[in-house]
């Protein structure tokens, strides 16, 4: 399997640009970019867009690449709303009847421009026009339906949530809706936190079934890279709250492939870590990805970006430490070695210590006995030497 490299997925640059911010005196770019496993000009041209992105430094910022596609997109939506009035004109003469116009609306529909485009250009209301479609339904239950789904797609990703983060990502899917009302539907259907029913159940409660079956069976050995990774989530607390991490772990080379940190604990964390690995190490066709039945893990959008990047999940037992004990072993080093040496005040603080362990302690300085002594680069280095020219 190929370790040739991708391009540096943006969070692990962003993590690089505040080491070098935040380095200590006497401590040089060059040393920094050394210990990340960058060249140092690829880290000058970081921090110089950095700078520009800031506003210190003259320059292209990032954000205009995005504002050139919102840009297009707009130019797009006027294209699509002055053929909507062209196309009108016959049935703006015929009658005023907003009936008349839901024809149009159809065939404008087939012809690839959105519904809600033509209704407001028109200015026609998107339920009575679904109504006239002979859909037997009332706007009020449209809504409600259109909010259920979105509670429901927010539980299935992350059912450790209450019905009050339930409706923070539904407001975020396009469903706003008050707090009560979304307690009413997640009440009326069972959708509760499986962190509270866990407890209302006592000792006997079940976790969620796995959406993998065991594949690994405590063999944490590989025969090349990229055969073989475990992934764990761990967290933190600092002065501002908790902080999440989730790492994987390539169990040939002993080397976190890929990993995210954020303040929220959701499926997002997992996806994210997964396709940061992704982009760092290449072809993954095969590869088996072992983890425990966290609902990270088992989550809808974590099995799809397993399916984006051909890979096998795998999962252990419940209450098995010894089923992911690789990446246990991983996690206590750096609690050891990071997470308990002091208090942490912010959470940018504990960011930046994770990083900077993992990256120049672990992975360059830290000589393992399984690896022959070598670090894991070094042990990547010499056993598939294409694996020096990676992020």
């Amino acid at each position: 399997m190929s370790l040739c490299p991708s391009p540096t997925p943006r969070e692990f640059r962003d993590d690089v640009v505040r080491v070098a911010r935040d380095r200590e005196a006497g401590v040089t770019v060059e040393q920094v970019a050394k210990d990340f496993g960058v060249h140092p000009m690829t880290l000058f041209k970081w921090l110089r867009q950095s700078d520009v992105d800031a506003g210190t430094r003259s320059g292209t910022a990032s954000s205009e690449s995005a504002e050139l596609r919102e840009a297009r997109k707009r130019i797009r939506l006027l294209e699509q709303e002055n053929e909507v009035l062209r196309r009108a004109t016959t049935y703006l003469s015929q009658a005023n009847l907003p009936k008349r116009l839901y024809p149009l609306v159809s065939e404008l529909a087939a012809d690839g421009i959105p519904v809600a485009v033509t209704c407001r250009v028109l200015n026609i209301a998107l339920q009575p026009y679904y109504r006239w479609l002979a859909r037997p339904v009332t706007s009020a239950d449209l809504v409600a339906a259109y909010r259920a789904n979105a509670l429901f797609d927010a539980h299935r990703d992350d059912p450790e949530f209450g019905y009050r983060f339930l409706v923070d990502e539904a407001r975020d899917a396009g469903q706003p809706m008050a707090d009560r009302t979304a307690w009413r539907i997640c009440s009326g259907n069972g959708w509760w936190s499986a962190l509270g029913k866990r407890k209302r159940r006592g000792k006997g409660g079940k976790v969620g079934p796995p959406v993998h079956d065991d594949l690994v069976q405590r063999d944490f050995t590989a025969d090349g890279p990229n055969r073989l990774w475990l992934a764990d989530i761990t967290e933190h607390h600092t002065g501002e709250g908790k902080l999440y991490l989730c790492a994987i772990k390539d169990i040939w080379s002993h080397r976190i492939v890929g990993y995210s940190i954020d303040s929220r604990m959701k499926s997002r964390l997992a996806v994210t870590a997964l396709d940061n690995a992704a982009a760092r190490r290449g072809d993954l066709a095969g590869c088996v990805l072992h983890t425990d039945r966290g609902s990270q893990f088992r989550s809808r959008k974590m099995r799809r970006a397993l399916d984006r990047h051909r890979m096998v999940g795998s999962m252990g037992r419940v209450g098995a430490a010894g089923d992911n004990a690789a990446m246990e072993s991983f996690f206590a080093l750096l609690q050891n070695n990071v997470l308990n040496r002091r208090t942490w005040a912010t959470r940018q603080q504990l960011r930046i210590a994770i990083v900077t362990w993992i990256e120049r302690t672990y992975h360059r300085r830290r000589r393992q006995r399984s690896l022959s002594r070598l670090t894991p680069v070094e042990f990547e280095t010499i056993m598939h030497p294409p694996a020096s020219q990676a992020a």
